[in-house]
């Protein structure tokens, strides 16, 4: 079916070739929103915030911090120094990163007015200065042997960073300058090595940035398209499929505000009513596995004893009609996805596997800057999306600890547990092997209370036309954009 549909539009449209601009077009799902890495938010505004800008700190795979553009030392329990390295790449403007940029940066981030949602994990910082041009000095108001690892955040020049507003003209020191934005939404990159550029293009619709592809009139795909999709263009001789095992965690979050949704009976109801093993299976063809919990299992803090919550309609019945709805009483319940037509197909086998129960479930699809905007704002009672990009454990912190409700962090879902906040505070104080057995048992009761319903870790897939070198980051990070080259000369 597939086959047929993209060869008809090829039809329709002409030969499945295009003349190839001098730049490689990536073509992606949603545009990035926010070029300011102390407000962004959402997956695809990070993943590019990340060539813009370089941070003191780079998080490996594990979570372990190594040197960005700063080396570190821990004087004391509460004092740490980082010092600039010499080596450290200029602003596109020409000027050097100093030791100004970074607490200017780090300063504002905190100042409340700007409403940074990455300020949460910060709170414990009583002071910030330079102690060189190129040496700051973090002073904490509790110990924290984790510290490096929460100062991945990109540094912006001083003079930006003074304005409480978001920055609208970015200028960084990472591997990819801005050269425009486009009316479409689209954003041109130079890399700064050696001048190639490369252009993000929205294209929302699936089968169009599969058909871009086909044409040539794109160079590079990465995640967002369905199962069947995936399965034809691997068959493409023009083509390179490449998939890597992915970090990116979906959900349904809950409104625990919302008086039904409080009732852990409807949450456990709705966790039994859905079968996620058919879903892996049918729409993402494999490409997924089952999740637990926001931290995989590869990671240092994960836990492994979880009890899934496996497909059991009979006791999903059981468990609503306890909370007080049968056929007499039915429950209706909204959900809210984007716009894209893959998740909304997950929103409708939802919906029916939700049927099934007696839950009636209404789907209400927004654009990008909408959905975000109402699930920041609390205004949903369910949602889906996924956390992109985990690596350390002060995620529990930023998505469940009840000092960060929107817009002081992540807490989307309003969770509030005294027990939750107390062993995530005690296990930031401690080094990681003390620490992760408290964050394990902090993941054990957020999975109790069903704070979230955890669906699958999503594979990281890439396919790609007329280039080498290039592969899909286990958090779907783009940074192999590094190294990307033309295979094809066509291209230029």
């Amino acid at each position: 079916m597939v086959r047929w549909l993209l060869l008809g539009l090829c039809l329709l449209l002409g030969a499945c070739t295009s003349e190839s601009p001098d730049h490689i077009v990536f073509a992606v799902a949603t545009a990035p929103s926010v070029l300011d890495p102390r407000l962004a938010g959402d997956a695809a505004s990070e993943r590019v915030n990340a060539l813009l800008y370089d941070r003191l700190v780079q998080l490996d795979e594990h979570g372990t911090p190594g040197p960005g553009m700063a080396t570190w030392q821990r004087l004391n329990a509460r004092h740490y120094r980082f010092t600039l390295r010499a080596d450290r790449a200029d602003y596109w403007d020409g000027t050097r990163p100093v030791a100004a940029d970074v607490v200017a940066t780090y300063l504002s981030l905190l100042d409340k007015a700007l409403g940074s949602p990455h300020a949460g994990g910060l709170a414990h910082v009583s002071e910030i200065v330079s102690a060189a041009d190129d040496q700051i000095d973090f002073h904490l108001a509790r110990a924290d042997p984790a510290f490096p690892a929460r100062l991945t955040i990109g540094i912006v020049p001083a003079r930006l960073a003074a304005d409480r507003q978001a920055i609208r003209a970015p200028i960084g020191n990472g591997p990819f300058a801005l050269v425009e934005r486009r009316e479409n939404a689209g954003l041109l990159l130079e890399r700064r090595t050696d001048g190639q550029r490369i252009l993000f293009a929205p294209v929302a619709d699936p089968t169009m940035r599969s058909l871009k592809l086909l044409r040539g009139e794109a160079h590079l795909l990465q995640n967002d398209l369905p199962a069947e999709l995936y399965g034809y263009l691997a068959d493409q001789p023009t083509l390179e499929l490449q998939q890597v095992p992915g970090t990116t965690f979906a959900y349904i979050g809950f409104n625990l505000d919302d008086p039904v949704l409080a009732k852990h009976e409807v949450r456990a109801a709705i966790a039994y009513a859905i079968d996620r093993e058919a879903i892996i299976r049918y729409l993402f063809g494999g490409r997924a596995h089952t999740a637990e919990s926001v931290l995989p299992p590869a990671h240092w803090a994960a836990v492994g004893d979880l009890e899934p919550h496996t497909y059991d309609p009979a006791r999903a019945r059981r468990l609503l009609r306890e909370a007080g709805f049968d056929e007499h009483k039915p429950l209706e319940l909204s959900y809210k996805t984007s716009t894209d037509p893959f998740r909304l197909r997950i929103a409708y086998v939802l919906q029916s596997q939700l049927a099934q129960i007696g839950i009636r479930l209404r789907i209400a699809s927004y654009d990008w800057g909408t959905l975000f905007g109402d699930i920041r704002a609390g205004r949903f009672q369910m949602y889906s999306l996924a956390w992109v990009g985990v690596n350390t454990p002060d995620i529990l912190r930023y998505a469940f600890h009840s000092g960060s409700l929107p817009p002081d962090g992540a807490n989307r879902g309003r969770y509030r547990s005294d027990e939750v906040d107390r062993l995530i505070e005690r296990a930031e104080t401690l080094d990681a092997a003390a620490a992760a057995p408290l964050y394990a048992e902090v993941q054990r009761l957020i999975h109790r209370d069903l704070v979230y319903v955890p669906l699958w870790y999503e594979s990281n897939i890439a396919v790609s036309r007329g280039l080498a070198d290039y592969a899909p980051g286990h958090d779907g990070n783009y940074l192999a954009l590094q190294r990307v080259r033309v295979a094809d000369d066509r291209i230029r």
